[in-house]
């Protein structure tokens, strides 16, 4: 990549940062926000840097993490189509969520720890029913699985929350549709230390990726261990979609639009495809946020509903690029 892209990608995410730490019930100046930034006693530097630092930070690193897994799936499966989504990840998660809501579980950890266990439940029963003739990995059954598992699971999520009686399942739908709303330092740590492994495996397998993207046998002639690959992407996406939703819950479609932009414009090796779609992925998610925060103002609507907004008319449109 040239230094010219290089410099313009830079100015992008510096920007998009920028416009994330302004806005929000109160919008704050540029100046303010820079003061924020850099003097600890300046008057903005509380909401800066203890609101919507992490918060920012956060929706970027959550961002980037759905955008590469969208792209690996999409090469694993060769469906544009794909995202981390269909692997029945989000209904997964968000039973579990729903569970220790209606249980009443106490502790700050308690729903995005249970979130976590539910979307991990999902991977595993999807991994089960995907397993064929040989225990190869049959990625048509594995998608075929997830809308399985993930139907399944949104029954169950239903049923909860109409015999619960407890007080707070109702904020469950708040969990359902995603959002940043309870970011904070602690909660960006403990995303990190669950996502940077899973992300640094995809990212070693870019290369790989470029030859499944071609078809298992040419993969299999051209050196590349095709159903260990396809095992190692498989999981890595699945922690890494079970981090994001435990964090900030059910935030579908990054996966989808972030990757299809990039293709679209630079169709690049995935060496170069991976890194560019965590940053936009990064900087689409922080812009979905702001527009969460400011749309309503003073209220502020989930994120989810901002990238589904986007991402629906996007998936109808390759749907019918891909029936055609």
């Amino acid at each position: 990549m040239s230094l010219l892209r290089l410099g313009i990608l830079g100015a992008i995410v510096a920007a998009t940062l920028l416009l994330g730490l302004s806005a929000g019930a109160v919008a704050l100046p540029f100046s303010e926000v820079w003061a924020g930034l850099w003097h600890a006693g300046a008057d903005a530097s509380p909401i800066v840097r203890e609101l919507r630092a992490p918060r920012v930070i956060l929706a970027f690193l959550v961002g980037g993490s759905l955008g590469i897994c969208g792209a690996a799936l999409q090469a694993m499966i060769r469906n544009p189509l794909a995202e981390p989504y269909l692997l029945g990840l989000s209904s997964g998660a968000g039973l579990g969520a729903v569970i220790a809501i209606a249980s009443r579980a106490g502790g700050a950890w308690a729903v995005p720890l249970a979130a976590f266990v539910g979307a991990i439940a999902a991977v595993a029963l999807v991994y089960r029913l995907s397993l064929v003739s040989g225990r190869r990995l049959d990625p048509h059954v594995l998608l075929l699985s997830g809308v399985v598992v993930g139907a399944f699971a949104g029954a169950l999520m239903s049923a909860i929350m109409v015999l619960s009686d407890a007080p707070g399942v109702r904020n469950a739908f708040l969990w359902l549709l995603g959002g940043f709303g309870s970011a904070s330092w602690s909660a960006l740590a403990v995303f990190a230390v669950y996502a940077a492994v899973p992300t640094a495996l995809i990212l070693f397998h870019a290369r790989s990726l470029d030859l499944i993207a071609l078809g298992d046998e040419p993969a299999h002639h051209l050196g590349a261990e095709v159903h260990r690959l396809r095992r190692i992407v498989y999981l890595s996406t699945a922690l890494l979609t079970a981090a994001s939703v435990a964090t900030c819950g059910i935030i579908g479609f990054v996966g989808l639009v972030v990757p299809h932009a990039v293709r679209t414009v630079f169709r690049p090796l995935h060496r170069t495809l991976l890194p560019l779609v965590f940053i936009l992925g990064g900087c689409f998610l922080v812009l979905a946020d702001v527009v969460a925060r400011t749309a309503v103002r003073p209220l502020e609507m989930p994120v989810g509903v901002i990238t589904a907004l986007i991402g629906v008319p996007l998936f109808a449109v390759l749907l019918r690029r891909t029936l055609a």
